[in-house]
């Protein structure tokens, strides 16, 4: 490396010095030179443009760009030897509104700066005083320009000039580092950067005929333009795509040249006898994914599939024949699901589907029958010996759990697939340690969602995985009506909300009540969602909430709705005389069982849970579901929940009750899952709603998102092309020896081990 020269792994410590480098690893998680470039600017101010004052809210943390109206010194009064005291007080526009900028110190200082027509930048936290929005002691940056004393700088008009046609970067900032000290951190390492050769191939270039890494890294920081920022924008997109969608061709390679056993189908074995037990008849995407998955476990590499589908498309079945088909072959199969009540519903289905094909060694048990075993951490010492001795002598060929399957005691005779239940609720360590339990740690992985991924996120989050889809219900599902019940402006409505449970009950059928919380103390099931809190501060107090649910509150400011709060409610008011059931997580496991047991065979009217029903819960009676404080759970969460109603013959009713005002984005939200029961299009509007770094920070276990520009929705089609031109330079060249910068450049966006990528 040549002397002066700055490369983008280089240290911010080395080339800022120790205190703006540690300041900025501080702020920002910020370490070397490529990562400070890759801190993008989030908007652009140029001359003529000010901040839209009006927008402020208070509480954040802003940047804004204005004039200064007046500068006006207001005497205090004096305390005890403090000597003559004052305010400065500066009020700055942008010709609309107008904002105080509030000094008690240094105001000499401030004063040499901050003058009346002069057009600046300030950082600081809005907050009111008196009903006027003010910035107190915030941050300040003067812009050339029609400064008062801009005669005493001979180099004014050029300054002036260059800041008429300048794009002003403004960074994502924090109070110790306000966006124009980040500008000058990027000014210095821009100065001497060199950033080697470029990682995408010349051809690819060529062909979309985007700018060169250099060009586009000082224009994303220094844009001329509109265009030029746009250019720049276009090749650090394509970084984005091609480097993740280069790692995960890597990965498909790698894991098609491993090892592992092949779990060929066996005819008249145990998954041809299940198939002649089934009531029903299997849809014609059930059929086709199973084939998919028969030929992969038959395979002398592993298969790593992911299967999805709409709720109630019948995924449950699929993993059973796939499961059985590994059974047939000598080995076992491990089902982890989530939660207990997900697992013990899991183990209830499987075995009644199964019936003597369950019942290994026991009366009544098939010829070629299996075993079944529930391993959770609630279970009694002799039924945890049980299913321990029964897993670790092959007994047992079908193994269903929680988090209880990881633990070093539990030892499989030959375990061959592993089936991940909502896989997004397990991290890479979890599905590593189950993984690592076959004796060539090379199983077969079928990992299963009953949240819809859109076929970019897809290809991004699970790139490295095959992709099976069921986009068909099985026949006799009946359609479920969903409605908005606006309680704070129609409490009508939700007296008639009551009323049709009694209804649906008095018909012989049940219902859920959703709640948020648990109540009486610390919370377990709180809503597992990302949604943004656009309620604002609006007070929907005074809202009788009908049958005594908490009236006088104001949403925002009150806890979420609890189970226990409302149950006792329900059961004194409207649903008086009903049977009612509670569940939650803080129930013993032998409680909840006992409850889905009552529930499932009819002995419960209405149950008020948490979330805890989100998934796998199939109670084909139920037919209604009353969903409290709706707002408070995501656009998947409430699509998962609907998901439990309509299950059998009857229509089914989903009711979601919201405070939310009109035309809210809160209630839009709401109207929006009521509107359609298509959860592939309620999957990107729910995207929409989120920040790509939340896509993949689940994904990532807790990382930064290498995510700063690629929009995973509206950059759809760019993603398709890279993963097609990644896949080819991949094939051709799996180590990458022939493109040594783009191997750099792989593991500089993603990390030397890129770990998040393994969903596997």
């Amino acid at each position: 490396m040549l002397p002066g020269v700055t490369t983008l792994g280089e240290p911010l410590t080395r080339v800022l010095g120790p205190k703006t480098g540690k300041g900025l690893e501080a702020a920002f998680g910020l370490h070397t030179v490529g990562d400070l470039l890759r801190h993008y600017p989030r908007r652009y101010y140029t001359r003529g443009e000010l901040t839209d004052l009006s927008s402020l809210r208070e509480g954040d943390h802003v940047t804004v760009l204005a004039r200064i109206v007046s500068v006006l010194e207001h005497p205090l009064p004096a305390l005890p030897g403090k000597g003559r005291r004052s305010r400065l007080e500066v009020i700055v526009t942008d010709d609309r509104a107008r904002l105080i900028l509030t000094f008690f110190s240094g105001i000499h200082r401030y004063h040499k700066v901050l003058h009346p027509d002069v057009v600046g930048m300030f950082a600081g936290t809005v907050s009111s005083f008196r009903g006027r929005r003010q910035l107190v002691h915030p941050e300040c940056e003067m812009l050339p320009g029609v400064a008062p004393n801009a005669d005493l700088n001979p180099k004014a008009p050029e300054l002036a000039a260059e800041f008429a046609t300048e794009m002003i970067p403004v960074y994502p900032a924090s109070a110790k580092f306000p966006s124009w000290k980040i500008a000058k951190s990027v000014k210095t390492v821009l100065d001497t950067l060199d950033v080697g050769e470029d990682p995408l191939p010349a051809g690819l270039r060529e062909r979309y005929e985007l700018a060169g890494r250099a060009e586009a890294i000082r224009a994303i920081h220094r844009p001329l333009d509109p265009a030029d920022l746009k250019r720049a924008k276009d090749r650090l997109k394509w970084d984005e795509a091609f480097m993740l969608q280069a790692a995960l061709a890597q990965r498909r390679l790698a894991a098609a040249a491993m090892p592992a056993m092949p779990r060929p189908h066996i005819d008249g074995g145990i998954a041809d006898e299940f198939d002649a037990r089934l009531p029903f008849t299997l849809t014609a995407g059930q059929v086709a994914v199973g084939q998919s998955l028969a030929v992969d476990l038959a395979c002398a590499y592993p298969m790593h599939r992911l299967l999805q589908g709409e709720v109630g498309s019948g995924k449950t079945v699929i993993a059973i024949r796939a499961m059985l088909q590994v059974v047939d072959a000598g080995g076992q199969a491990a089902l982890l699901a989530p939660t207990e009540v997900l697992a013990q519903q899991h183990y209830r289905s499987i075995t009644d589907m199964l019936g003597p094909l369950a019942r290994r060694g026991q009366l009544g048990g098939a010829e070629h029958a299996t075993g079944v075993a529930l391993l959770t951490g609630s279970a009694g010492a002799a039924a945890r010996r049980s299913a321990l001795a029964d897993v670790f002598t092959g007994d047992a060929g079908i193994v269903i759990g929680t988090h209880a399957l990881l633990e070093d005691q539990v030892q499989f005779a030959d375990l061959g697939l592993v089936v991940i239940d909502e896989q997004h609720r397990f991290g890479v360590e979890q599905r590593d340690a189950l993984r690592a339990k076959a004796a060539d740690n090379r199983p077969h992985v079928l990992v299963m969602t009953a949240t819809p991924i859109p076929r970019t996120v897809a290809m991004t989050v699970y790139g490295d995985l095959e992709t099976s889809t069921l986009t068909e219900l099985p026949a006799g599902r009946s359609p479920i009506a969903s409605f908005v019940v606006p309680a704070a402006d129609k409490p009508r409505y939700l007296e008639r909300a009551w009323e049709r449970v009694r209804e649906e009950v008095g018909r012989g059928q049940q219902a859920y009540v959703v709640c948020p919380r648990i109540g009486d103390g610390p919370d377990s099931d709180e809503p597992d969602s990302d949604e943004p809190d656009d309620l604002g501060e609006d007070d929907f107090g005074g809202v009788d909430m009908t049958g005594g649910i908490p009236r006088g509150v104001v949403l925002g400011r009150r806890q979420p709705l609890a189970v226990l709060d409302v149950a006792a409610t329900l059961a004194a008011g409207p649903l008086a005389g009903l049977r009612l059931g509670i569940l939650h997580g803080r129930l013993h496991s032998e409680e909840k069982d006992q409850v889905m047991r009552a529930f499932s065979a009819g002995e419960i009217g209405v149950l008020v849970a948490t979330t805890v029903i989100e998934v796998g819960v199939d109670v084909p009676n139920a037919t209604m579901m009353v969903v409290m404080d709706a707002e408070r759970f995501g656009v998947s969460q409430l699509h998962q929940l609907r998901g439990r109603v309509g299950r059998g013959t009857a229509a089914g009713l989903c009711l979601l009750v919201s405070e939310a005002p009109p035309a809210s984005p809160a209630r839009e939200r709401l109207e929006a899952v009521a509107a359609t029961q298509d959860g592939f299009k309620l999957s990107r509007l729910d995207l929409e709603q989120r920040r790509e770094g939340d896509v993949l920070g689940a994904a990532q276990a807790g990382r930064r998102s290498s995510l700063r520009l690629l929009q995973l929705l509206a950059d759809e089609d760019l993603i398709g092309r890279a993963r097609e031109e990644a896949s080819a330079v991949v094939s051709a060249d799996p180590q990458l020896r022939e493109h040594p910068a783009l191997r750099g450049a792989i593991d500089e966006l993603l990390g030397p081990q890129a770990e998040y990528l393994d969903k596997t």
